[in-house]
């Protein structure tokens, strides 16, 4: 579902310069699939997210999680850093044995 929503509203709501009615609340919560009491318990949303400090197996489930349009995100960033570290490392390479 989208969220039929001013960008320039959303703009402000995001940034804190006006508060969101109660209706427009309704209306992210239904496009999130969420219940409007949710957004009150952000804390315990976002508690266990953070990736860095997980496993490989607790990291995939969190990639489970995800759309599909935001996992081939995801993986066209991983792809991208694998090439550029891949490059990285022939060029170093190359420069090793011309010395």
């Amino acid at each position: 579902m989208t969220l039929n929503m001013d960008q320039s509203q959303y703009s402000k709501i995001e940034k804190g310069k006006t508060d969101p009615t109660t209706a427009t609340l309704e209306k992210i919560c239904k496009a999130l699939n969420i219940e409007v009491a949710e957004l009150f318990v952000s804390d315990q949303l976002f508690k266990n997210v953070d990736s860095l400090d997980k496993s490989l197996v607790e990291k995939v489930h969190l990639l489970e999680q995800l759309d599909e349009s935001e996992k081939q995100s995801i993986f066209q960033i991983i792809d991208s850093l694998i090439i550029k570290k891949r490059l990285k490392d022939t060029l170093n390479d190359a420069i090793n044995l011309a010395s």
